[in-house]
């Protein structure tokens, strides 16, 4: 018997369980399971909500029999085979809207600590170095912005961008007509010809793997900043290193790395490169462990838009 049971394979906010179980759902949780000892159980469950501890492939959901939804609290849906599941008749549910301002916020501050030296000058101090000179910074203002992807987060990221008078172009292959106050629609062309900023807001494809390489960037015209909100491998990061040695690349914002486990929770530290090393050694990086989208407010947001989705299905 099923009943209304939802799987909770990940934590959320407390919020989430609770309006849920409100709405007449057992909520159950097993920290402590593994991928198979959750196959085992699947097939009681109605709902699961997930964020990226297992990958939720063909193989699991053929066991999730009476499966009716699936949740995952945040935006990115690549750890679960979403065309098995539609045939399977199996919602697909994230939250996108819920962290996309906390990731558009992320990538500007990131982008002014970079382009002000914030990192450098503050170990520094820290020391008792009182470097003016060294640490004078560049402005945004004045600057071309290119946003390639232009959903949730990459509209969010322009939308903070307005009030530091810069020219803001995007490229979306999928969407067309959506130039307003905050971008003009743009060709990836156009991109190359004219950004000093470059920001990737893609879902991580087979299409996204490896899109900044160094025949991308080989096509920009001027030296230019990069920043990955996104995913770690839809970069590669030995060719970004090579094109920062260069000054092709003028200074990178990473909040993700290609060296990230599959659940984003930490670092792939047995199999770290000579690559990695390098480029945490550099001083035009600025890095951050996968934490663009994971604020305080966004945590709430996240839970209540699975909230408001699963309401949605009326099951």
């Amino acid at each position: 018997m099923t009943g209304k049971k939802i799987l909770f394979i990940d934590s959320a906010h407390p919020i989430l369980q609770a309006e849920l179980e409100r709405d007449g759902f057992q909520c159950d949780n097993f920290p402590g399971y593994s991928r198979a000892e959750y196959e085992r159980i699947i097939s009681a469950y109605i709902g699961v909500i997930i964020r990226s501890k297992i990958k939720l492939d063909r193989d699991f959901l053929s066991m999730a029999r009476n499966l009716k939804f699936i949740a995952r609290v945040g935006a990115g849906m690549e750890n679960i085979d979403t065309d098995y599941a539609i045939k399977q008749g199996i919602a697909c549910l994230n939250a996108p809207e819920g962290n996309r301002d906390a990731v558009g916020e992320q990538a500007v501050g990131m982008l002014l600590t970079l382009l002000n030296k914030l990192l450098l000058a503050d170990r520094e101090v820290r020391k008792g170095i009182w470097e003016r000179e060294k640490n004078r910074g560049v402005e945004l203002g004045g600057k071309t912005v290119g946003i390639i992807g232009y959903g949730n987060t990459g509209g969010a990221f322009a939308r903070k961008l307005s009030g530091f008078d810069v020219q803001v172009l995007a490229y979306d292959k999928y969407k067309t007509d959506f130039s307003d106050a905050y971008v003009q629609q743009s060709t990836m062309e156009a991109l190359y010809k004219r950004c000093d900023v470059v920001s990737l807001h893609v879902p991580l494809t087979e299409e996204t793997h490896y899109l900044v390489d160094d025949a991308f960037i080989r096509r920009f015209q001027k030296p230019f900043y990069l920043i990955n909100t996104s995913r770690g491998t839809v970069v590669h990061t030995t060719d970004l290193v090579a094109n920062l040695k260069q000054g092709k690349v003028l200074g990178a914002c990473l909040d993700v790395l290609e060296y990230e486990g599959l659940s984003f929770e930490n670092l792939d530290s047995e199999h770290l490169p000579e690559t990695f090393l390098e480029l945490v050694n550099r001083q035009n990086v600025v890095l951050s462990p996968h934490i663009a989208g994971w604020t305080v407010e966004s945590n709430y947001k996240l839970a209540m838009t699975i909230v408001k989705k699963i309401r949605a299905l009326k099951i």
